[in-house]
């Protein structure tokens, strides 16, 4: 009897080892995990420190002066965005205006100083694909450049009196629009990037071409508004007989890249 009970103690032991064994201890903690998405626009620019037309031959008047692929815009962004050019200076001249560094001393009361931002023409090299929006006659600057003697402002650079506002629905972008089509896609660009659409006929990348073409007399008759309906030139502007100042002027251009609204 006593065998037997060493026995079934035994047993009950054992049977306990093996319960302890194949318990299961758990201990648990968390670990909040935050996310943050925050909106990326990069623009990245390629071009010279300063572009320079310097007119001293009475051909380049008449034909005018073209830099070819001057500036390489290349974008890269998370959200739908707007892309656009707009001319600035100082002002030092008056709002508008390209800044007189240099007056070569002309004191014919022809000779206009005041020449408008919008006299320097672009042309990007491919079309705005999201333009769905606009209601202005030229939308963008992928129009070839007008040729001699032919006025032309489809590529007359955007100019808001100095100021960097967007343009509006009638003016021009390079990427993008102001306004809703009511079509996604159509008044705006979708986030993407450069480095992976390939390719120069990409929407994530622009070469620009530059124009100045004062003509003869130089009233720079390609300045003007995107309608295309308003000259800026310098005989609308301050009467017949009016001509540019001989002297040496300086103005910036300004590419905005901005989340579209």
């Amino acid at each position: 009897m006593r065998k037997q009970s060493k026995l079934l103690l035994t047993l009950l032991m054992l049977v306990g080892l093996v319960s302890t064994a194949n318990a299961q201890l758990i201990d648990e903690k968390d670990v909040t995990v935050t996310l943050d998405l925050q909106p990326v626009l990069q623009l990245d620019m390629t071009t010279a420190n300063q572009l320079e037309f310097v007119f001293d031959d009475i051909n380049e008047y008449y034909a005018g002066i073209t830099q070819y692929a001057a500036t390489i815009l290349k974008v890269s962004s998370t959200v739908s965005w707007d892309l656009y050019a707009v001319g600035r200076s100082s002002g030092a001249t008056a709002a508008g205006f390209w800044d007189q560094q240099i007056d070569y001393g002309n004191n014919n009361p022809n000779a206009i100083d005041q020449l408008p931002l919008s006299l320097l023409e672009l042309r990007q090299s491919q079309p705005n694909s999201g333009d769905g929006a606009a209601t202005g006659t030229f939308t963008d600057y992928s129009s070839a450049f007008s040729a001699n003697g032919t006025v032309s402002r489809a590529n007359s650079l955007y100019v808001n009196g100095g100021a960097i506002t967007p343009p509006s629905t009638t003016d021009k972008y390079i990427a993008g629009h102001a306004g809703t089509s009511g079509t996604a896609g159509q008044d705006f660009m979708p986030g993407g990037s450069y480095l992976t659409q390939t390719g120069i006929t990409s929407d994530y990348y622009y070469a620009i071409d530059y124009r100045i073409l004062p003509g003869l007399p130089a009233i720079f008759p390609n300045a003007g508004n995107a309608d295309g309906t308003v000259a800026q030139d310098i005989v609308t502007d301050n009467g017949a007989g009016s001509y540019a100042e001989p002297g040496v002027y300086t103005m910036y251009v300004q590419y905005v890249l901005l989340e579209d609204q």
